[in-house]
């Protein structure tokens, strides 16, 4: 179980030029399985996981891991909506991320070339990340940020605008990451993939956090009318 857990966050928002993206958020996260954030376009779930995640700074309230900030920040990763792609190939896309950990080129090079066989890229370790489908290009960004073996991945709509079977073999990524000890954190628009991914479900609108729990709770039996609405596929204001 990782030491980077409970996560803490206490009062945290986040504002630019006047208006409030974010919170205040108040919540605690234990270790081990899988968050799913969901809500309307626009409700703050990237803005919240990037607050989480420490790219966005806070303007009050606080986020407090139990291992200290830097560790944690050391040991997570985030993947987002529109992967970034190196310019490079495949497998030096693998590799770079290896190669800021100091591990040995031999080393890095056999983990990459795995890598591009567990998403579907062996035999394409040569061709340019940038030249790659929609599909290929988020497994990649996947596989790189998982290649480092963070104990947290952040991953924001991770399948959006992806076909059905692009979509599966991510999840399966994923589940192959949860079951290895990652925990993840992530946002979805896809009601089927919450419900198939989720451990717990956080709902989030107008930047708040209106709703948090077990997944099957949240699915089965809502709290609010908003959530309800939400689920039932209504505009949600």
């Amino acid at each position: 179980m990782s030491d980077l857990f409970p996560l803490s966050v206490s009062g945290a928002q986040v504002r630019r030029r006047g208006k409030v993206l974010v919170g205040p958020v108040d919540l605690t996260l234990q270790a081990g399985g899988v968050t799913i954030v969901v809500g309307p376009n626009g409700s703050g779930k990237t803005s919240l996981l990037k607050m989480l995640h420490g790219i966005l700074r806070l303007n009050r309230g606080g986020i407090t891991w139990a291992c200290g900030t830097e560790d944690a920040q050391r040991r997570q990763a985030f993947v987002f909506q529109t992967p970034v792609m190196l310019r490079r190939t495949v497998l030096e896309n693998l590799i770079y991320p290896l190669r800021l950990l100091n591990v040995p080129k031999a080393q890095a090079r056999q983990q990459a070339e795995d890598w591009a066989a567990r998403i579907g890229l062996s035999g394409a370790e040569g061709r340019q990340a940038t030249v790659l489908s929609g599909g290929e290009r988020q497994k990649l960004a996947l596989a790189r940020a998982l290649i480092r073996k963070p104990d947290l991945l952040f991953l924001d709509e991770p399948c959006a605008s992806l076909d059905g079977r692009a979509m599966r073999e991510i999840e399966a990524i994923l589940q192959d990451a949860v079951a290895s000890g990652t925990r993840i954190i992530m946002s979805t628009h896809d009601m089927g993939q919450a419900r198939r991914l989720a451990d717990e479900v956080l709902f989030i609108l107008h930047g708040k956090v209106h709703e948090f729990g077990p997944a099957a709770g949240f699915f089965e039996d809502p709290e609010t009318p908003q959530a309800r609405a939400f689920l039932n596929g209504d505009i949600v204001e």
